[in-house]
């Protein structure tokens, strides 16, 4: 498999982000590509418009600088493989290390990653996205070089039908979002601009992806209001619904886990998926985008396969709350909630040893407190007394909240800021009760 992590160039990348300040390295990649002249540098508009005159499908990639995950992906071990380069070739090739002034209209996507790739028409219509993350720092199992390429030769073979698929590939935009633009939500006006600052501190002028993942939460935590299931948990990766989908094909399944319900829909190794609520898939984030935008209360969701060269229709029945079995603690934005619900405390669950040894049964919450924050608002739980090591048992009277996204989704979906939260911990062999103030 070519895995899109090469440990040589990590290494040499990584070394040589060190070496520079964060400032020469944006300004050092801006220069690089410029002059390499291959692919067009934060200018969108350029991108459309060199698209309606050669009529090639584009390919944006939006890639943050300068993030160390991200020298993982790096584009030049992408513009160099013998089987990518020749396909990139046929489409417009732009590449945006920022998302000031990005139209959030079209480009939608989960910004809890650090390297995502749009395939558009001219015209704006979404072909499909690539690239997904599961793990803060471990990308292997869900992209490759092979699915990159077989996602590329996709939207070609997409681009060639345009005309026929145009109605089936409207899905893939969604509705507008809360503002225009990443700056122009609440939390983010009046820091930032439309454009990075070259002239100035570039790096401190960029809006970084999770930057507007957590301005989105803001937007409804400011306003008092529970944040919506869809922002809270969001782009869930397929494994959530029982799906592990193979990352060196376009589209197709690895495996079905016994009991889930990708395995009550009829779903099986080997299905390659080529549509999914009415929409033709390019790979695991069109999965993650069809899911992403399915009803909270769960629907049944139709998804057509080929099996063995026969065509087969499936529906994919989604329960109520199937989104909340995702993974929030490897998101950097659950950085933020953690300042909300929890004042700071970064909690895990306890291991069954050491329930044991305190005699607490394996059924009843159990949080200790892994790490406790000590500055400003995420200082808050340490001021009034927390400290690390601590067990919640018990909190707003609750013991079933059994991991800490329990905990965070409980607060932000039906606390306030300003709320008093009565919590009893466990130290040693006291019993302790304190009250925390739910931040803004």
């Amino acid at each position: 498999m070519r895995v899109l992590i090469c440990g040589f160039l990590v290494a040499s990348l990584t070394s040589t982000l060190t070496a520079q300040t964060r400032d020469e390295v944006v300004r050092g990649d801006k220069k690089k590509v410029e002059a390499a002249g291959f692919w067009i540098y934060n200018d969108l508009p350029k991108a459309f418009a060199e698209a309606k005159r050669t009529g090639k499908p584009i390919i944006v990639v939006l890639r943050c600088l300068p993030c160390h995950e991200c020298v993982k992906l790096d584009d030049e071990l992408v513009d160099t493989d013998p089987v990518i380069r020749p396909l990139l070739e046929q489409f417009v090739c732009a590449r945006q290390v920022a998302t000031n002034g990005l139209d959030l209209s079209l480009f939608q996507y989960d910004t809890d990653q650090s390297f995502a790739v749009f395939f558009l028409n001219a015209d704006k219509t979404v072909y499909g996205r690539f690239g997904t993350r599961s793990h803060r720092t471990e990308w292997l199992g869900d992209v490759s070089l092979d699915g990159l390429a077989k996602a590329l030769q996709g939207t070609l073979d997409l681009h060639e039908k345009f005309d026929s698929l145009k109605t089936s590939l409207a899905g893939k935009r969604g509705a507008p979002m809360e503002v225009a633009s990443p700056e122009l939500y609440p939390s983010l006006k009046g820091k930032f601009k439309s454009e990075l600052n070259y002239e100035g501190d570039v790096v401190k002028s960029c809006i970084h992806c999770h930057q507007i993942g957590d301005a989105q939460r803001e937007f409804y935590w400011q306003a008092k209001k529970p944040i919506p299931d869809k922002v809270l948990w969001p782009y869930p990766h397929p494994k959530s619904v029982g799906l592990i989908m193979d990352p060196e094909e376009m589209a197709t399944v690895l495996k079905v886990l016994p009991d889930s319900q990708a395995a009550a829909a009829g779903l099986q190794a080997g299905d390659s998926i080529r549509s999914f609520s009415g929409q033709p898939i390019l790979s695991i984030a069109d999965v993650q985008w069809v899911l992403h935008n399915v009803d909270p209360a769960g629907e049944n969701v139709a998804v057509s396969v080929m099996r063995k060269d026969r065509p087969l229709s499936l529906k994919l029945s989604l329960e109520d709350g199937w989104r909340r079995s995702s993974d929030l603690s490897w998101r950097a934005t659950t950085w933020g909630l953690r300042r909300m619900a929890s004042g700071g405390l970064l909690l895990e669950t306890l291991p069954d040893d050491a329930r044991r040894e305190l005699s607490l049964p394996r059924d009843a919450m159990a949080l200790r407190v892994k790490h406790a924050g000590k500055y400003g608002p995420h200082g808050t739980a340490h001021r009034i007394g927390f400290k690390e090591g601590d067990i919640i048992t018990e909190f707003d009277s609750r013991n079933d909240l059994l991991a800490e996204q329990n905990l965070l989704t409980y607060v932000v979906t039906s606390k306030k800021a300003g709320d008093k939260v009565p919590v009893k911990v466990l130290r040693g062999s006291q019993k302790l009760s304190f009250k925390l103030p739910i931040q803004p």
